[in-house]
């Protein structure tokens, strides 16, 4: 079976490895010669655990492919998936200008059937667009071939995305015949042979799924965030009502950590796109402007407890524990450490950072501005407070003696909650956490 996948970012280019990895024949499109040529190499352009060695693997069994041409590959494949950017426009709405554009590239090149898949995620009504605007392209060639569209949105966490897509907990397919059904079917097989996790809706209902799961699991940190933002004030501990609520099998213990917000390519944009949709039909989401409120002001919450602490932070020496928006991924698109670092660069500190995989990423970002340790210690060398963003593994148990010889001062705000308030007090720290 002959595939293509549009787009090579972390969607495209773990489905394709995945697809690959079954046996199945995927050429992976993108218009970006340089991240072509490197995939061609063997250089992947993101952090993925596993990713890297299952492209390797496939390259060289001749199961993997790489393009910057769709049309080069439409005459072999039976599928098309579209993995492209949906980035948020000036509204917050979804851009579809790249998925249109593959869509009309499609229209133009096709000269059998293709059933053409949207895997990014774009509100309801898209696989319509992308209907018309292949039709449109067929009509204008005077031909006439047919063609079937599909959603099948991607429920990837990424630092775990190969093990989702291999394991899937469910595949949601939205589609309108049986043709593409038995194609999903023989596509999906050998991931659902232990367990069928299809489920098959309309198209509508699919888009929406992706928007509606990652809205709730939003809300979910959000309403936490604003319940460990109150029991600060009562004296409550966030952690004993998070055990308490979660053993609630109506409510179940996911998502339910206090922390200094959420980042990531997919929660920001979908609960902005979301709130647009329903703007576009005369409907105000009011849960999720209260969700996405709550998020920005959280990312300023580390900040405001540190000014607690000094009021005036000019020349003070700040260390950070963590850039990426969560740990196994370099990605720092909306993380929360953007938010706080240009806060502590404007208050006219002096910012020491520690990634274990997103320094360049950071130092793309904030260039010259910031010092780049090589270890986590090196960055709390000297330092006035010690601010944790992400919960790296190697974070979680760091020698508390070298910690303190090494700092100005024993101040940490943890801003995920991993260590134990006891346990700081009693090696001497000064302790503050959501």
């Amino acid at each position: 079976m002959n595939i293509a996948i549009v787009g090579t970012g972390y969607v495209g280019l773990v489905t394709g490895a995945c697809f690959s990895e079954m046996g199945i024949n995927v050429t992976c499109v993108d218009i970006d010669n340089d991240k072509i040529q490197k995939l061609q190499e063997g250089i992947i352009p993101i952090y993925e655990p596993d990713l890297e060695d299952l492209v390797k693997k496939n390259c060289r069994a001749g199961r993997l492919h790489f393009t910057t041409h769709l049309s080069d590959c439409l005459d072999e494949v039976e599928v098309v998936f579209c993995a492209v950017g949906t980035p948020p426009d000036e509204d917050g709405s979804a851009d579809l200008r790249y998925v249109l554009e593959v869509a009309h590239t499609i229209g133009q090149n096709i000269n059998h059937y293709v059933l053409v898949v949207t895997k990014s995620t774009v509100p309801v009504g898209t696989a319509q667009k992308v209907k018309d605007t292949i039709q449109e392209e067929l009509n204008q060639r005077g031909v006439i071939i047919p063609f079937d569209v599909a959603s099948n949105p991607e429920f990837l966490k990424e630092g775990t995305a190969v093990k989702d897509f291999m394991s899937p907990d469910r595949v949601v397919v939205g589609l309108e015949s049986e043709t593409a059904k038995k194609i999903m079917d023989r596509l999906y097989k050998p991931f659902t042979l232990n367990h069928y996790r299809m489920i098959y809706t309309d198209i509508s209902s699919a888009e929406m799924i992706k928007y509606a799961a990652n809205a709730m699991l939003a809300t979910r940190i959000s309403f936490m965030n604003d319940i460990a933002n109150l029991c600060s004030l009562v004296g409550a501990d966030v952690n004993m009502v998070r055990s308490g609520i979660g053993a609630d099998t109506r409510i179940g213990n996911k998502f339910l950590y206090a922390g200094c917000g959420y980042g990531g390519s997919c929660f920001p944009k979908d609960v902005k796109a979301l709130i647009q949709t329903a703007a576009k039909n005369g409907y105000t989401m009011r849960v999720l402007q209260a969700v996405e409120a709550v998020n920005e002001k959280q990312k300023t919450i580390l900040y405001e407890k540190l000014l607690k602490i000094f009021p005036d932070l000019t020349d003070k020496t700040i260390a950070v524990w963590g850039l990426a928006f969560k740990p196994n991924t370099d990605d720092m698109r909306e993380s929360p450490s953007l938010v706080l670092i240009r806060l502590l660069l404007e208050a006219g500190c002096k910012i020491k950072v520690y990634d274990p995989v997103a320094m360049n990423e950071g130092k793309r970002r904030f260039g010259d501005s910031l010092f780049y340790a090589h270890d986590m210690y090196e960055a709390a060398l000297e330092a006035d407070a010690l601010l944790l963003l992400t919960e790296w593994k190697e974070f979680r148990l760091p020698s508390w003696n070298v910690l303190k010889k090494t700092m100005s001062r024993p101040i940490i705000l943890d801003g995920r909650n991993i260590y134990d308030k006891k346990e700081m007090q009693e090696n001497g720290f000064v302790y503050v956490s959501i």
